[in-house]
């Protein structure tokens, strides 16, 4: 059955547990291996958290927009699965894990990054009710949804992301600022067994494509994700509509919004200063176009966030295989983390029309089976022992048949019921760092190495290595993005 699929697709959104967008969704079904009745593993409403003698419980709904970025790099985690004052000795064994520190956290998080004190430390607390998420709900209820999904390791946004690319991080355990990131080759990051894009890259001609949100994906940080190979998402129904669609894994990235002020404002992953109904339009249209295509009887669709963001999550990440890629002391392990932890567990919601109604997998999963799953559909090697012992999901692909019953549309997004929260611009003369920011500096430096001749790539890592503030970044990524643009309009 395995090999009626043709096409995978892959979207990964942003910095939600999986409690924090599904918790209270009640969503009942069969379960994925017995074929018994099962229900997702989520709350019951009395699990909590206490902090200076308060006890806060989980609550819904949820405010769509946080008045404050709740803290998610490797030390906080650490804190929030582990409670306060708990730490990670570098090389050793992970602390006892208990889920007990996120209101802890939470409380004194904002001295690392920007804004005021959150006003109400039980925010992290909160959970969407169902129908504030109509899009997610109904197609977790529709096709099969992983309640046991974790992310890859116990940290942030890029390292997780890596592990979907290439089962491994190459031993990135941290955010790396732009005074570091500036210093990664420029000929983009790379993992010791290569990544997901090189092995497909051997296989065909047509291995992969990145439809992007933005003019700078994260996925084109990694070597050997050319030019050629991202497109923007403005051309992904177009792309499906057509007679011939060859890619076998595409990957397809939001926009991450406003980085340059901090607000993440417009974009569409879900990052929660900038809230979750652009993120539901975004999976809508994903799924709608993939639905409504030629391509649809043959298709996976993989739905799931890169990290939890620091929301609170009731289950312990379990232990984790180590990639056994990471060379000891490398430049990009800063907390000698030795990758045997996953972090907390994220939404992961998997369409096909090979998947029965009503499926709920409790199976261990993580970001690395990503590539286990598009290994074992195409005849691929493993990158690395994470991916070679990691569940994949070709047996929920369960049906001799396509279903026909499946929607062809999905509910539009809830209208938001939160105000936004005002928040003033960054100064443009702070440092370019924080949050994916340097990261996108980086691969904006990709693009325009890419995009100018081969002589000018000298000048291009100096004009990099010259940018010292926010506003020599923003003109920089404008000048990137131009060229970008005039790019496309050549085509």
């Amino acid at each position: 059955m395995t090999t009626a699929i043709t096409n995978v697709f892959v979207l990964i959104l942003e910095n939600r547990s999986l409690d924090h967008m599904l918790g209270f969704s009640g969503i009942v079904g069969m379960d994925a291996v017995t074929g018994d009745s099962t229900s997702l593993n989520g709350l019951n409403g009395t699990e909590s958290n206490s902090y200076q003698g308060q006890t806060y419980t989980v609550t819904q709904p949820a405010d769509e927009t946080m008045p404050v970025d709740p803290a998610h790099e490797f030390p906080d985690v650490v804190e929030q699965l582990c409670g306060q004052g708990a730490c990670y000795q570098p090389g050793g064994s992970y602390p006892k894990v208990e889920n007990t520190g996120f209101v802890s956290n939470y409380a004194v998080s904002y001295t690392a990054g920007e804004g005021d004190a959150p006003n109400d430390f039980g925010e992290i607390m909160k959970c969407f009710s169902p129908d504030q998420l109509p899009v997610l709900n109904a197609l977790a209820r529709a096709f099969a949804v992983c309640d046991n999904w974790c992310a890859s390791m116990p940290g942030p946004t890029w390292p997780n992301r890596f592990f979907a690319y290439a089962a491994s991080s190459g031993g990135l355990d941290y955010s790396p600022p732009l005074s570091q990131i500036i210093e990664w080759d420029v000929g983009g990051f790379t993992f010791p067994n290569g990544s997901l894009f090189d092995l497909l890259d051997r296989k065909s001609d047509f291995g992969w494509r990145i439809f992007a949100g933005d003019h700078f994906p994260i996925a084109k940080a990694v070597r050997n994700v050319g030019e050629s190979g991202i497109t923007s998402f403005d051309e992904f129904a177009d792309a499906l509509a057509s007679s011939s669609y060859p890619w076998l894994f595409t990957l397809i990235e939001p926009s991450y919004g406003n980085l340059l002020d901090g607000t993440y404002e417009g974009g569409t992953s879900q990052h929660p200063l900038d809230g979750v109904t652009a993120g539901e339009a975004l999976i809508k249209a994903t799924y709608e176009a993939i639905r409504n295509s030629p391509f649809w009887d043959s298709s996976l669709l993989i739905i799931t966030w890169d990290e939890h963001g620091g929301f609170y999550d009731h289950v312990p990440p379990p232990a984790a295989v180590a990639p056994d890629d990471t060379l000891s002391g490398s430049e990009f392990n800063r907390y000698g983390f030795t990758f045997e932890r996953y972090g907390p567990r994220v939404p992961a919601v998997i369409v096909s029309p090979l998947i029965p109604e009503r499926i709920i997998d409790h199976r261990q999963y993580d970001h690395a089976s990503i590539p286990a799953t598009v290994e074992v559909l195409f005849a691929l090697p493993p990158l690395t022992e994470r991916d070679a012992r990691a569940n994949n999901l070709t047996s929920l692909l369960s049906l001799s048949t396509p279903r026909t019953d499946a929607p062809t549309t999905l509910p539009e997004p809830a209208a938001s019921q939160t105000k936004p929260v005002a928040r003033p611009p960054l100064p443009p003369g702070s440092p370019p760092d924080g949050g994916n920011l340097p990261g996108q500096i980086y691969v904006a430096m990709r693009r325009d190495v890419a995009l100018s001749p081969p002589a000018a790539e000298a000048e291009i890592v100096n004009r990099l290595r010259s940018i010292r503030t926010r506003a020599q970044a923003a003109q920089y990524l404008e000048e990137v993005r131009n060229k970008i643009e005039a790019r496309r309009a050549a085509l």
